[in-house]
């Protein structure tokens, strides 16, 4: 199972159609929040399940502020992040996963991409920002999530 995870792209659309196209044959789609009032043309563009959460910049849409969905076998909370502090680590995000009893968090808003991991099978994803990126070299980032045969999950940082 392949799962494309994206976030912040801001109204702007090039990159993530872009990424859209290349990863065609994704099972699921995940965006963490500042589509900008982008979220229906984004799911126009998709052929299968998705989930889209609202950002710090997504002032009026009527986006869920958080979702948890299954994937597979496992439980993913999917949250912009920025009333959780994430600028200053993701404690309070591990906190509530424990809280909520979930495999994995999905979050943005740092545009900068990191997979931490907490202990052998729990992470908290960031796909950083498909248009505004942050990190050293900026350039837009992605996350693709896959659960192989046997169940296990490997996730991959993608840079365009």
């Amino acid at each position: 199972m392949k799962i494309l995870i994206v976030s912040d792209n801001h109204g702007r659309t090039g990159n993530l159609e872009q990424v859209i196209k290349t990863h065609a044959d994704m099972d699921y789609f995940i965006h963490a929040g500042d589509t900008e009032g982008s979220e229906d043309y984004i799911e126009a563009l998709l052929d299968c399940p998705s989930a889209i959460v609202g950002g710090n910049n997504d002032y009026f849409s009527g986006l869920p502020h958080e979702l948890t969905v299954q994937v597979g076998k496992y439980k993913v909370w999917i949250t912009h992040g920025h009333t959780y502090s994430i600028y200053s680590g993701y404690d309070r995000i591990e906190r509530e996963m424990n809280r909520r009893g979930v495999d994995f968090a999905v979050v943005g808003h740092t545009h900068m991409p990191k997979v931490e991991w907490c202990g052998e099978d729990r992470a908290v994803v960031n796909p950083g920002s498909i248009s505004l990126p942050r990190q050293p070299g900026r350039r837009p980032s992605y996350v693709v999530m896959e659960i192989d045969r046997e169940d296990q999950v490997h996730f991959t940082v993608c840079c365009l």
